[in-house]
């Protein structure tokens, strides 16, 4: 995938200076507010808040926290198709997500055109395109799920942004994996195009991850099939990625489908504000150092230390 691009004139305008106010513009910089407009594909709020996080959240207009970029960790893949459904019949408690990109460094206007990425596990912690790597715990193996999901290319996928900016996914609620808490993984592109059947082209903005309150992720693990993969779920508190600072810092605000039943699913939705001037390899952004690489990993795994965010080789299957 091309990450090539030209940089705009680098100089702040007063607009910029605006929208930076109270923060640092750093490359690959990235906003994230609560979205309050309950998945109306417009950026008017209709009054509902869907705030599920014990952090206040803000409306999309604010733009006003910029955070480094986050390892993209060690299990992803090119060639992601372009699509809204990703989970090709992998099990799991339904999760819709309404991701909104904006220019945060041009008064939030609505990014059209951006391609947002997403890769997660499934529901006992395994990779599409890693299915042999240990999540840790006790699971069982991927392939005893039953579900007829193409290996390589499960809980993948790009949407291209609307004129307000806005994508939706539909997927499952992610499991988890020693020694990471839930998330979901995501790249903002911008200047490529769609070309057959996934996005090619252009450069990557910005490389991050979305995380879920610990009271509705162990509240979900509980349920089936989640409960199958059985050990020591790591918290927000004590994940070496997330950075304590709730919707600046990836949290989701999610929304129960029906609040008497979590099986139903959840809503789930951010904004993403984005300088679709910078440009991010993903490999070396924030969120850590050194790992334990996954075992039974590919051949083509990334090489040499691997991100900070890699399963623990020892735990037990």
């Amino acid at each position: 995938m091309s990450m090539t691009g030209n940089h705009k004139d680098s100089t702040i305008t007063r607009r910029r200076a605006l929208a930076v106010t109270g923060g640092t513009v750093a490359a690959g910089g990235l906003a994230v507010a609560g979205y309050q407009s309950a998945f109306a594909d417009t950026a008017a709020d209709d009054g509902a808040s869907a705030s599920a996080s014990a952090t206040s959240t803000s409306t999309s207009s604010s733009c006003m926290t910029l955070m480094t970029s986050v390892t993209e960790g060690p299990y992803y893949l090119d060639g992601a198709l372009v699509r809204k459904d990703i989970t090709e019949g992998k099990s799991g408690v339904p999760l819709t997500l309404r991701l909104t990109v904006v220019d945060a460094t041009d008064g939030c206007t609505p990014v059209s055109g951006a391609a947002v990425e997403i890769w997660h596990c499934d529901a006992w912690g395994y990779y599409s395109g890693y299915t042999t790597a240990n999540p840790g715990g006790s699971a069982p193996a991927e392939s005893e799920d039953g579900s007829t999901a193409d290996d390589d290319t499960y809980l993948r996928g790009y949407q291209i942004a609307n004129a307000n900016g806005v994508v939706k996914f539909e997927t499952i609620f992610p499991g988890w994996y020693t020694p990471r808490t839930c998330h979901i993984h995501l790249k903002v592109h911008t200047g490529g195009q769609k070309e057959d059947g996934t996005y090619e082209g252009g450069k990557v903005n910005y490389t991050g991850q979305l995380f879920f309150p610990d009271g509705i992720a162990e509240e979900i693990f509980t349920l089936a099939p989640y409960s199958k993969h059985s050990g020591s779920y790591t918290t927000l508190d004590d994940d070496m990625v997330y950075g304590g600072g709730g919707t600046s810092s990836g949290l989701l605000t999610l929304k129960a489908v029906h609040k008497a039943d979590p099986s139903k699913g959840y809503k789930g939705s951010i904004t993403l504000g984005v300088d679709p001037d910078a440009e991010n390899t993903g490999a070396g952004g924030g969120g850590g150092g050194g790992g334990t690489p996954p075992s039974g990993a590919p051949g083509d795994a990334p090489t040499g230390t691997p991100p900070s965010d890699a399963p623990s080789a020892s735990a037990s299957s």
